[in-house]
C-alpha cells in the first residue's frame, strides 16, 4: 500500500504504518492524520514530537501507560484526566493512532 504526499508515493503496510521510518515528514503526518479523520492541532503535534523523541531514545514506541504518565506529569493532570485527554486527541487509541501519525512502527504488547 502507499499514500500520496506532494506528488510522491510513500509506502505503508496493510495497517497504514510507514514501511520506511525515514519517509516521515510533517506533510506525511498530516496525510496519515487526514486518513484517520484527525485535523492536526498543537496538542497532536506535541504528542507526535514526544513519541518521535521517545522512539529515538529507546528504539521502541511507548505503551499507553507511559504516554499517560508523561502527559499527566507535563500537564499537571491525574492519570484519568491524562487518559481522557489522549483519547480525545486520538480516539482510536493514543498509542496505535498517534504512533502511526508519528511515523513509528505499530506498538507491540500492552497498548
Amino acid at each position: 500500500m502507499a499514500i500520496e504526499v506532494n506528488g510522491m508515493s510513500v509506502e505503508t503496510d496493510e495497517n497504514g504504518y510507514l514501511v520506511n521510518l525515514d519517509d516521515w515528514t510533517e506533510e506525511v503526518a498530516v496525510k496519515i492524520a487526514e486518513d484517520e479523520g484527525i485535523a492536526m492541532e498543537a496538542g497532536h503535534w506535541d504528542l507526535v514530537k514526544f513519541l518521535r523523541n521517545y522512539y529515538k531514545e529507546y528504539q521502541i514506541a511507548p505503551a499507553v501507560k507511559v504516554l499517560t504518565k508523561a502527559v499527566a506529569s507535563e500537564k499537571g493532570m491525574d492519570k484519568k484526566e491524562a487518559s481522557e485527554f489522549l483519547y480525545a486527541l486520538f480516539p482510536k487509541g493514543p498509542a496505535l493512532q498517534a504512533c502511526k501519525i508519528a511515523g513509528l512502527p505499530k506498538p507491540t504488547g500492552c497498548v
